[in-house]
């Protein structure tokens, strides 16, 4: 997505942990100088996000979309998983992207920007080995969609899309641990939900697409 929405045009600033990784994003985008800034935060650290926010507005004071795309995953069943394991993925999955939003809501105002929470399918739908992640991305829709009704009249259009699996490094280690043979030609690409996000917020202002679902065309799994 930060490599599509470069290549639109739209000055990105790529948020992530690993300095080496951010790097490489900023050279595969291949933007113009001053179109294309990483900034390295740990988004489970508030002191991190209100850096990372006051950095943001300091460099021009403009946020027209926010992208929450950063999460975790664990598996377990509840009876063996540890109540960390829980805590763990609500700082991440929750937690985050929900004080992110908020300190950034004052830039998004100010543009009558948009919102886009990458969900997942674990969000509409629960499984067995998995609950932990999904009660997380339950929440997320939830406060996706009270959000929207809260800033709609304020301009701001608020966007869940709930991917199925896509081929990823983390959708890898999954297969392995459900003993399948992954095949990532067969699964969602990344750049498949890129584009259907940057059409969602190409509209006019007269729609609004609030939930996206999509899933491979061909089922491996």
């Amino acid at each position: 997505m930060a490599i599509a929405l470069a290549q639109s045009g739209v000055t990105v600033h790529a948020v992530g942990r690993n300095p080496a990784r951010l790097a490489a994003l900023a050279a595969r985008a291949g933007a113009a100088p001053g179109k294309f800034s990483v900034h390295r935060a740990e988004l489970t650290r508030d002191a991190e996000i209100e850096a990372l926010v006051a950095d943001i507005t300091g460099s021009g004071g403009r946020l027209d979309v926010l992208v929450h795309s950063a999460g975790r995953i664990s598996y377990g069943k509840l009876a063996d998983s540890p109540i960390t394991q829980l805590d763990e993925l609500y700082a991440n999955n929750v937690r985050a992207p929900y004080l992110l939003t908020k300190l950034c809501l004052p830039l998004l105002t100010r543009a009558q920007g948009q919102i886009v929470f990458i969900n997942s399918s674990s969000g509409l739908a629960a499984s067995a080995g998995i609950g932990q992640y999904c009660a997380t991305q339950h929440a997320l829709k939830a406060l996706a969609d009270a959000l929207r009704d809260e800033v709609n009249a304020a301009g701001i259009r608020v966007l869940s899309v709930f991917p199925g699996r896509t081929a990823s490094a983390l959708m890898l280690e999954r297969f392995a641990l459900e003993g399948r043979s992954y095949r990532p030609e067969l699964l969602l690409q990344p750049e498949d939900i890129a584009s259907t996000v940057l059409c969602s917020l190409s509209l006019p202002r007269t729609a609004e697409v609030t939930n996206i679902n999509i899933r491979p065309m061909k089922k491996s799994y």
